[in-house]
C-alpha cells in the first residue's frame, strides 16, 4: 500500500480521511518560507518541516461531509509549530551532510 487512494479495510475506503492541519499547515509554510530571503530549502528541508509542524500539533481527522463547528487549533499555533521547525531544519540541515 504505496498511496493514500490505496487506504481500504474490509471493503471500506478510507483514504477520504485527513488530517484538517494538512493544508493548513502548507498555507502556513507558504507564508512564512517566503518572508525568508536569506535561506533557500532544499526539497528534503520542506518534507522535515512539513513532517516536524504536523506532528507538532494534535491531528484534526475529518471524512467527508464532516461539519466543523469550531477549530480548537488556532491559525497563530500552526505558525508558531512551522517556525519552530523552519528554524529546527535552519540549523541542522540534512542535506550536504557527510
Amino acid at each position: 500500500m504505496d498511496k493514500r487512494s490505496e487506504l481500504k479495510l474490509q471493503l471500506v475506503d478510507l483514504s477520504r480521511i485527513y488530517n484538517k492541519n494538512e493544508k493548513r499547515v502548507v498555507l502556513a509554510m507558504e507564508k512564512l518560507l517566503d518572508r525568508i530571503n536569506d535561506w533557500q530549502p532544499e526539497g528534503l528541508d520542506v518534507q522535515d518541516i512539513y513532517a516536524l509542524a504536523l506532528n507538532s500539533l494534535p491531528p484534526r481527522y475529518v471524512q467527508e461531509g464532516t461539519i466543523v463547528f469550531n477549530e480548537p487549533v488556532k491559525r497563530s499555533d500552526i505558525e508558531h509549530a512551522v517556525r519552530v521547525a523552519i528554524d529546527k531544519v535552519r540549523n541542522s540541515p540534512t542535506v550536504g551532510k557527510d
